[in-house]
């Protein structure tokens, strides 16, 4: 089996805001162009399409993480890097998520975007955190709701001290180093 057939789950947490999406479509579109089969499950997207009906309590963000977590793994064991920008609150569903993959044989990598909650309050992305503000949203994640940073993420980019480019080439090392890109 060569590299660009090895599938694996590339786990980015972080914030809203944080730069999760923009640095996994930053690493996709570097893969694809070495030869790589990959996809970007946007957190945002699989909740309209796969979660919908679902809300924002702790049981239904769990719910939420497990089924990215069971789609990734079914593509990352099938030959394909499945980047997955999804915010995850809670350390407990992304640690099911890291078991479901252990189990399957599959490799998991938990990279953390580490952005301060003050950063990507500026970038506010979607103007959640406006909303927020003016009290027409509860439960923001990392504001109002809590966000479990990872312990001991495989690798831990500070998006707010380097471009887009310098996180994705991070994330590209990693890839290289255990033997995926």
């Amino acid at each position: 089996m060569s590299v660009t057939d090895r599938g694996a789950t590339v786990w980015l947490t972080g914030l809203p805001s944080a730069g999760k999406t923009t640095i996994a479509h930053a690493l996709a579109d570097r893969l694809r162009g070495d030869g790589h089969r990959v996809e970007v499950l946007d957190g945002d997207e699989i909740r309209e399409f796969l979660s919908a009906g679902l809300g924002f309590t702790r049981e239904d963000r769990h719910t939420n993480v497990q089924r990215i977590g069971f789609v990734a793994e079914l593509l990352a064991s099938n030959g394909v890097k499945a980047l997955v920008p999804v915010i995850a609150p809670y350390a407990d569903s992304r640690e099911a998520v890291a078991k479901r993959h252990a189990a399957a044989g599959t490799t998991y990598l938990e990279v953390h975007v580490a952005t301060p909650v003050e950063v990507c309050s500026v970038r506010d992305v979607k103007g959640l955190y406006a909303k927020q503000a003016a009290g027409e949203i509860s439960g923001l994640t990392g504001v109002d709701d809590p966000y479990e940073a990872p312990a001991a993420p495989d690798l831990r980019i500070e998006s707010h001290t380097q471009t887009v480019r310098e996180s994705a080439a991070s994330l590209f090392t990693l890839l290289t180093e255990k033997g995926l890109a």
